[in-house]
């Protein structure tokens, strides 16, 4: 008889605490054929800026609450959908 269920989270933290702990064969009557990518592919694109440019914009970052990498990527979103006409 188990005495746990299958964790219900997105987090993959938690998801490898649970099974660092437990066996998957204990749990093969409540697992399901996943038919779709569970995670989403992402494509790592990288710029070469001068150091003079990169600490403008960890500052910016930094004043804003985000990382650098989040501030690069919101502002080049911006850029698209500029040049595409959507706002």
């Amino acid at each position: 008889m188990k005495s746990q269920k299958l964790p219900q989270t997105d987090s993959i933290k938690e998801l490898a605490e649970f099974w660092q702990t437990h066996d998957l064969t204990d749990f093969e009557d409540e697992l399901e054929e996943v038919t779709e990518p569970v995670f989403e592919r992402k494509t790592i694109l990288q710029i070469e800026l001068q150091p003079q440019d990169v600490e403008a914009v960890r500052e910016t970052a930094r004043q804003r609450g985000v990382s650098d990498t989040e501030l690069i990527r919101e502002w080049v979103l911006e850029k698209i959908r500029t040049a595409l006409g959507k706002s």
